[in-house]
C-alpha cells in the first residue's frame, strides 16, 4: 500500500542549538495537517503532533524521546511562515529559490514525485547534500521516498522553544537524528511528495 503526503518541509537550526523541522501537508491519508520535530540542545528529540492519529503514524516512522499532542498550526503569509505548536513559537523569513530549486523545477512533476525517480536521486543526494537521503526505511517493513519539486532558502528566524530564545538562524547541525536521512544543513523549505510504501 502507498500513502502519499503532499506539502512542504522546513528545516532550520539556531544559535541556541535547537533544530526544528516543520511539515505542512496539504494532502495526506490523515487529511491536511502540520507537525513539528524538534531536536533540543541536549540532543533530545521531540514530536509535536496535532492529534493522536498523526502522532502514532509519525512515531512509527521516525525516532523520538518525547511525543506531545496539541494544536499545531502553520500560517504562510508572503515571505513568512509562522509556526505555533506545544512549547514552540517560530517565525521564518523565506529567501530566494536555491540553485537546487531551479534544477528541480526543470523535472516534470509526475517524474519528480515518482518512487522510481527517488531511487535515481538517492545516490546523487548523498554526495551533493551530505546526510540527505531520498529513499530509506520507514520502520515496520515500510519504505519511504522523497520526491522534491522546489527549494527556497530561509533567511532568518525568531522564536522560542520552551523557556529558551532560539537566537539567530544557523545550520541544521548536528544531524537531528529523526530518521534514515537528515534535513539539509542549509536552512530551507522544500516542496515535495513523501510516499510511504508498506504492508497494509
Amino acid at each position: 500500500m502507498k500513502h502519499a503526503f503532499v506539502g512542504q518541509i522546513a528545516g532550520v537550526g539556531s544559535t541556541s542549538g535547537v533544530r526544528v523541522v516543520v511539515g505542512s501537508w496539504s494532502s495526506s491519508p490523515l487529511g491536511a495537517f502540520a507537525d513539528v520535530m524538534v531536536a533540543d540542545a541536549q540532543g533530545r528529540r521531540h514530536l509535536l503532533a496535532p492529534s493522536a492519529r498523526v502522532a502514532d503514524f509519525v512515531a512509527q516512522t521516525y525516532h523520538f524521546d518525547r511525543v506531545a499532542v496539541g494544536q499545531v498550526s502553520v500560517d504562510s503569509h508572503g515571505r513568512g511562515w509562522t509556526v505555533s505548536a506545544p512549547d514552540l513559537e517560530l517565525e521564518m523569513l523565506l529567501g530566494s529559490r536555491t540553485a537546487l530549486g531551479w534544477l528541480l523545477r526543470c523535472v516534470p512533476g509526475p517524474v519528480a514525485r515518482s518512487v522510481a525517480f527517488s531511487a535515481v536521486t538517492d545516490p546523487i543526494a548523498r554526495v551533493v547534500l551530505p546526510g540527505v537521503r531520498t529513499r530509506g526505511t520507514a520502520g515496520n517493513g515500510r519504505t519511504e521516498c522523497y520526491g522534491a519539486a522546489d527549494v527556497h532558502a530561509i533567511d532568518a528566524i525568531r522564536g522560542r522553544w520552551q523557556d529558551t530564545d532560539l537566537g539567530e538562524l544557523a545550520q541544521v547541525f548536528p544531524d537531528p537524528g529523526f530518521g534514515f536521512g537528515s534535513t539539509p544543513r542549509r536552512p530551507g523549505i522544500t516542496s515535495l511528495t513523501t510516499t510511504v510504501i508498506g504492508p497494509e
